[in-house]
């Protein structure tokens, strides 16, 4: 889930958090995205190896993964929404004082070439002194008419994004 992203000229270590079943294909996309700008490729997220192991362990590696990371980049998928883990990585992070953002992924296509529906706000249920979260974190649902477009607007936007998560997170 590491990777390294270009955001107005500043190296960023993002965490990306997303539900590895079902969106694998289209999170190492956009995973990807760095490598095409420049930086750093980001590597198999390593969520296979540990999948099984104990919540101890899977809590370990989720903190190892978030170390050093300034944002938490959820892609929002059809059942992101709700899961254990997701929703563990999104406490942890705003704990952890980082940026979080969500961008909806619904539109990018998968390994057999096919989108999905959109997905609920995964921000949704939670709450920052008594304000819901989903009201605090920006969700980005990428504009165009194929996954292509798509794509190329997450890619044009996602440092801005990053950078404007981190800034909101510093106002709370």
């Amino acid at each position: 889930m590491l990777h390294y992203l270009r955001g107005d000229g500043i190296m960023r270590h993002c965490f990306y958090s997303f539900h590895y079943e079902a969106d694998n294909w289209r999170a190492a996309k956009i995973r990807s995205i760095g490598a095409i700008h420049g930086a750093r490729e980001a590597y198999d997220n390593g969520w296979e190896a540990v999948k099984n192991g104990s919540e101890q362990a899977i809590k370990n590696w989720i903190a190892a993964e978030m170390n050093g990371c300034s944002c938490a980049i959820v892609l929002i998928g059809s059942q992101t929404a709700g899961r254990k883990w997701i929703n563990y990585e999104i406490e942890q992070a705003w704990n952890k004082g980082m940026g979080l953002v969500g961008v909806y992924i619904h539109g990018i296509t998968d390994r057999i070439n096919q989108t999905s529906r959109v997905g609920s706000n995964p921000f949704n249920g939670f709450d920052v002194n008594n304000v819901p979260l989903s009201n605090i974190v920006r969700t980005y649902d990428p504009a165009g008419y194929d996954s292509a477009t798509r794509y190329a607007n997450i890619s044009q936007n996602l440092g801005r994004w990053v950078e404007e998560a981190i800034a909101i997170r510093n106002r709370y």
